[in-house]
């Protein structure tokens, strides 16, 4: 209905210009749109990412008691809960995260599709918030279980490489753990919406479009796979070169949008009644 069966990637040698190239595909019968193949990056691929050993640390040790998980590096996410103690800090400047866990820190129910590099699925802080499909992980090797399509789609799948084993990368990990990183386990940061320590975070699935953390072209039936596998949210950390939003990008996020949620007849299934895409901003340093 959505028409992501109909479009095909055409390749062509590099000597043809390809302005020439979509003039002549123009001209065959039954081609609707002619569209160059653009250029997919994630919103920071050209960060410096700061080692470990310079992270600035507070002199004045913070105690259990003021830090609502135990999660070590906590103190040190001042985007959530900013006191103004850290070196530059802003008091104020966050997300106010600390009162809204009081509401809910996580739920899994709701299933976030990493639309990004792909994630570390065995991270010892990720692990227990990754989404499972339980049909492939306890079916036969090679042997589509569940019957969608994608065969040992445990976790997710890589759109590049058309392959269920999605190569983890250093921003699609990173991602999902601002997400989902497992609150209150004493390992590493906390997540957004990672729960409480008792298996109550929302549930990551990685969709895989990067051959290289930087930059490809994803796949548009990724988001079809998400909505038609759980998932409610879609993160998406990118941004595409083409100043209008293709065709085929808005069919995909059409589907996500529409069917998330729900099964095939419209029936809502899920925590959400239609789909929910969060795309980056801001790391340009232009108004979007």
């Amino acid at each position: 209905r959505y028409g992501l069966h109909l479009w095909y990637d055409v390749r062509f040698d590099e000597s043809v210009p390809v302005s020439r190239a979509a003039d002549r595909f123009a001209t065959i019968d039954g081609v609707e749109y002619i569209e160059p193949v653009y250029v997919i990056k994630s919103t920071d691929a050209d960060a410096v990412y700061v080692p470990d050993n310079v992270i600035y640390t507070p002199s004045v040790a913070v105690t259990r008691t003021e830090m609502p998980f135990n999660d070590p590096m906590l103190s040190q996410q001042w985007h959530y809960n900013n006191e103004g103690s850290i070196r530059r800090a802003v008091e104020g400047a966050d997300i106010d995260l600390f009162e809204a866990w009081k509401t809910t820190a996580g739920d899994p129910a709701v299933i976030v599709a990493i639309m990004d590099g792909g994630v570390q699925w065995d991270h010892p802080d990720l692990a227990a918030n990754m989404w499972v499909n339980e049909a492939e992980l306890n079916g036969m090797p090679g042997v589509d279980d569940d019957g969608n399509g994608y065969r040992d789609d445990i976790h997710g799948y890589d759109f590049y490489k058309k392959s269920p084993d999605v190569e983890p990368g250093e921003h699609g990990t990173h991602v999902a753990g601002t997400i989902a990183a497992v609150n209150d386990n004493g390992i590493g940061v906390s997540g957004v919406a990672g729960g409480t320590g008792n298996g109550d975070g929302v549930r990551i699935m990685t969709i895989g479009w990067s051959a290289d953390n930087r930059q490809t072209i994803p796949n548009w039936d990724m988001f079809a796979y998400a909505a038609d596998n759980g998932a409610v949210i879609a993160s998406c950390s990118w941004e595409v070169s083409s100043p209008d939003l293709a065709p085929d990008l808005q069919a995909g996020l059409d589907y996500f949008i529409d069917n998330a949620g729900m099964d095939e007849n419209g029936v809502q299934t899920g925590p959400m009644k239609g789909g929910l895409i969060m795309f980056a901003a801001g790391n340009s340093g232009e108004n979007r």
